[in-house]
């Protein structure tokens, strides 16, 4: 029993691990241009580094070209929600960037591209798939948290009625995912606030790192509020979503049982 729990959480936390090579990475530009003195602005070459790893992922065969379109989205939405946030003061970039618009570094996109990328590439390693996924409502509700993004600096913060919305509304869906040759199911719900964990805590390692920086963080670092665990898990449901539209596209969403599947055919599955 000790040996299988072992197996598995090696075998889960490699594929994880892999699934997060885009993000770990851009955390490899950013260290970089801490220890290097660099002649050019570090936000101005977080930029061509990034964009070479989404090229790189894409002429390796690592993301196909609707998931390069989807990082790309990310990265447009991303890049809007932090123009708006940098001109209310919720965060600011310590540093001069040529390549900006309105005081944002154009790199930052690539950080929630990260997480898109983080998906397509969880996608491909663990065979995801979605039973009872209430696309078109789940679609809504991620419309929703992206509005209240902005508009919670002039009508009331809705953030906990749309978790509770989500949580209502995924209170069935399951994802399925493949480790090893078995499959494996948990709530999408849970899934989204634990990888809104991690996020949370990459987001403290940015910040130390001087990728952006909060109010309370500008004369000493220090540890970004729990409560942004939360907005991270909002984060992921939004990101869900798109990269699920595109998956709807491939016949690859939702789950069907492998009951009749062979261990060759599970083998198969899970290599490749």
């Amino acid at each position: 029993m000790v040996r299988s729990a072992t197996s598995f959480l090696i075998r889960f936390g490699w594929a994880e691990a892999q699934s997060c090579v885009f993000a770990v990475g851009l955390f490899a530009g950013l260290l970089l241009t801490v220890v290097i003195d660099l002649p050019w602005s570090r936000y101005d070459v977080m930029l061509v580094w990034c964009v070479g790893l989404t090229l790189g992922f894409w002429i390796a065969g690592l993301e196909s070209w609707r998931e390069v379109l989807v990082i790309c989205a990310f990265h447009a939405l991303g890049l809007g929600l932090e123009i708006f946030k940098v001109h209310h003061g919720s965060w600011s970039y310590p540093g001069a960037a040529t390549l900006s618009v309105a005081g944002v570094p154009l790199f930052a996109g690539f950080m929630y591209a990260a997480v898109g990328s983080y998906i397509c590439q969880a996608w491909h390693r663990l065979d995801l798939r979605v039973e009872r996924y209430p696309a078109i409502a789940a679609a809504v509700v991620a419309l929703g948290i992206y509005a209240n993004f902005f508009t919670h600096h002039w009508i009331p913060d809705l953030r906990v009625p749309l978790a509770v919305a989500g949580l209502v509304l995924l209170r069935r869906t399951t994802v399925h995912f493949t480790v090893g040759i078995r499959r494996y199911r948990m709530p999408l719900a849970l899934a989204f606030v634990l990888i809104g964990l991690f996020l949370w805590i990459a987001e403290n390692a940015a910040t130390f790192l001087g990728a952006w920086q909060y109010p309370n963080q500008a004369d000493a670092w220090e540890a970004v509020h729990a409560a942004k665990i939360g907005a991270w898990a909002l984060l992921v449901t939004m990101s869900f979503v798109l990269v699920a539209s595109v998956k709807a596209q491939e016949g690859r969403l939702y789950h069907r049982s492998p009951a009749a599947e062979t261990d060759d055919q599970r083998w198969a599955r899970a290599l490749a």
